[in-house]
């Protein structure tokens, strides 16, 4: 356990005053609840609060300050696609303290350790945004740029001029509606999307069945939210 800890330090170049905090960011719920020890659910929500607050600074020294694009391009970069992405790039598993059959792939523990982290250094270093943002948010979260300068200029177009280069057919999207609220105010999502050729109806790759828009009033802006979801993702995961 401590050479875990000692080498997580080493890895963020970081020294934590207090090493329980980082071992609690790193112990799962189920572990805990065997040894007896702090997990990291509470540091979880608060590095969730942490990871939003230095995020929205970040877009707001970059000059944006239209809530609705900084919603939007917050929600792609704390999205637990994008967590566990960064999560895998740094080998995080390797580091957690969990039980010996406990999964990990496939669930949503390699992001909320993610954020636990961002908890406790955020807590550790007595509430220094700057530095929870210099060691683990500059390190790892990388497209901040890329979805910045193609926030506004993705839509379904965009999506389908991309897609069809790529496959060198004529490419057609669907997706499936998710309706609720009240009747005269109804909230929609738009989710399930799926990527066929148009003449011969195959299905030309697998999307997460995750990936779906946010809530909004109305079906045109959940389609459109989706079709930018849907194309950072395969940005992302072409390299």
């Amino acid at each position: 356990m401590k050479d875990k800890l000692k080498k997580f330090q080493e890895f963020i170049d970081y020294k934590f005053k207090n090493e329980d905090l980082l071992e609690q960011a790193l112990t799962t719920p189920q572990l805990a609840n065997i040894i007896g020890k702090p997990n990291y659910e509470f540091l979880e929500t608060l590095g969730d609060a942490v990871i939003k607050l230095i995020l929205i600074l970040k877009l707001y020294r970059k000059g944006i300050k239209d809530p609705g694009r900084i919603t939007k391009i917050k929600a792609l970069l704390e999205s637990d696609q994008a967590l566990n992405k960064v999560a895998n790039e740094i080998n995080l598993e390797n580091f957690i303290f969990k039980t010996e059959k406990q999964p990990i792939k496939g669930t949503r523990v390699l992001a909320d350790v993610l954020e636990a982290i961002c908890g406790a250094l955020f807590l550790d270093s007595k509430h220094d945004l700057d530095l929870v943002e210099e060691k683990m948010i500059n390190p790892f979260f990388k497209n901040l740029n890329f979805i910045i300068k193609n926030s506004i200029k993705q839509g379904k177009s965009t999506l389908l001029e991309y897609l069809q280069k790529r496959f060198k057919t004529n490419v057609s999207i669907s997706l499936e509606y998710e309706k609720s609220g009240l009747e005269h105010e109804p909230n929609w999502i738009a989710k399930s999307p799926k990527i066929f050729d148009k003449n011969t109806q195959v299905e030309l790759m697998k999307l997460p069945i995750t990936l779906k828009s946010g809530k909004f009033r109305n079906i045109k802006n959940a389609e459109k939210d989706l079709y930018f979801k849907i194309f950072d993702f395969i940005k992302t995961n072409e390299k």
